[in-house]
């Protein structure tokens, strides 16, 4: 009999054990020492709780809204590429158990289902997340498409312009269409759930992208394509122009310094998402969670502030509301849940959170997630927690 799934941390396991080593790895990992994805999880760590008791917290509620959307609880399914190939049809399940559980989802260019596919197989809006491609017209045509599948929000990733070289992906021979090499294939072998998976569903390819890649060549890494894709010269005006293309809800993805935070809410975008790429650009940036209440002073009530990176129990999306954002977004520990079990590993994860945060704001005195502030907060001795840079300056 095997053990019960108590925490995002058990479907992790199962997951390695079920996903081809080189598809766990693309999502498990982070670029060069992994310094930042480690530090995305270990500043949470240190921030502890304030417990607080005698206060009626029979009634609770979690509800709140993400860019004027209801949700059940703080939280989004973030994007993230080749999702469809941590199990096959994995934009799918995890868009429907998203709808079910009242989150948003998120869907990444780098999918495997198209966003045609997706909102062909779902009965519920979702967002759309897009890179700014070399070529603005395939750009437009992606957003386009967006909008004709009736995707409620765009998300602009502005992280990505030149790709961080992420060491497993080139030792697991990542490539672009994704190939099997002997290695690969044995692994694979190995794991004939997450074959029958992926045969059977709509796509095995990047299917945003059909016609883009056919010269990206057999051998050519991710990284590679990426890089000779992406547009290093993104800036504001690309954002104008997007803003103009795009008249529902936009949000930028990336932000990570106030400066960045102040031009964001100049460029009229209805959010921003603080977010070091889940650990997986710039290493040795600081944790989403030293930024995060940076970037809430800086821009006040002017926008709303979204949180990525290191959320995968509900102590930390609770730290996160805490520091002053919106709502949390997780990539990582739904890619766990959707490798280890498909559309129900998801649900486990986003129960498993739920369930988390609502047990630790009752036990810190709180009903509401609308009332969580950062005097919920303490350092690792005990005192009220303050951010790092207010601590350098002797704020008290």
């Amino acid at each position: 009999m095997s053990a019960p799934i108590t925490c995002v941390a058990d479907l992790r396991e199962l997951a390695r054990k079920r996903v081809p080593r080189a598809f766990f790895d693309y999502a498990d990992h982070g670029s060069y020492d992994e310094v930042t994805l480690r530090d995305n999880r270990a500043v949470f760590d240190r921030i502890r709780l304030r417990q607080r008791v005698m206060i009626d917290v029979d009634q609770r509620d979690l509800a709140t809204t993400i860019v004027d959307q209801p949700v059940s609880l703080p939280l989004a399914i973030a994007p993230t590429g080749l999702t469809g190939l941590t199990h096959g049809s994995g934009e799918i399940l995890a868009a429907r158990a998203a709808g079910a559980a009242g989150i948003p989802f998120c869907l990444s260019t780098m999918s495997i289902c198209s966003v045609e596919q997706v909102a062909a197989a779902v009965d519920h809006p979702f967002w759309f997340q897009i890179y700014v491609m070399r070529d603005r017209g395939f750009t437009r045509s992606l957003i386009a498409r967006a909008r004709e599948a009736g995707c409620s929000a765009l998300m602009v990733t502005a992280d990505l312009q030149i790709q961080g070289q992420r060491h497993r992906e080139i030792k697991n021979g990542m490539t672009v269409p994704p190939k099997l090499t002997l290695k690969n294939l044995v692994d694979i072998l190995g794991k004939p759930r997450w074959v029958q998976g992926v045969l059977t569903a709509p796509s095995r390819s990047f299917g945003n992208l059909a016609g883009q890649i056919d010269g990206a060549g057999g051998l050519t890494t991710l990284a590679q394509w990426i890089g000779s894709q992406f547009d290093p010269r993104l800036s504001w005006d690309d954002i104008a122009w997007i803003r103009d293309l795009w008249p529902g809800k936009l949000i930028l993805k990336g932000i990570m310094d106030p400066d960045d935070a102040r031009a964001a809410v100049a460029a009229g975008v209805d959010a921003i998402v603080v977010s070091n790429h889940g650990g997986r650009q710039l290493d040795g940036a600081i944790a989403s969670a030293v930024a995060l209440p940076r970037v809430v002073d800086a821009v006040g009530n002017d926008i709303e502030v979204l949180f990525d990176g290191g959320i995968q129990t509900g102590q930390s999306l609770l730290k996160a509301v805490a520091l002053g954002a919106r709502a949390g977004l997780i990539g990582k520990a739904f890619l766990y849940g959707l490798g280890a079990m498909g559309q129900e590993g998801v649900t486990r994860v986003i129960e498993i959170l739920r369930r988390e945060l609502d047990v630790s704001m009752a036990l810190t005195g709180h009903t509401s997630v609308h009332d969580l502030d950062r005097s919920v907060l303490l350092d690792e001795h005990g005192e009220p927690w303050l951010p790092v840079h207010a601590r350098v300056q002797g704020t008290t």
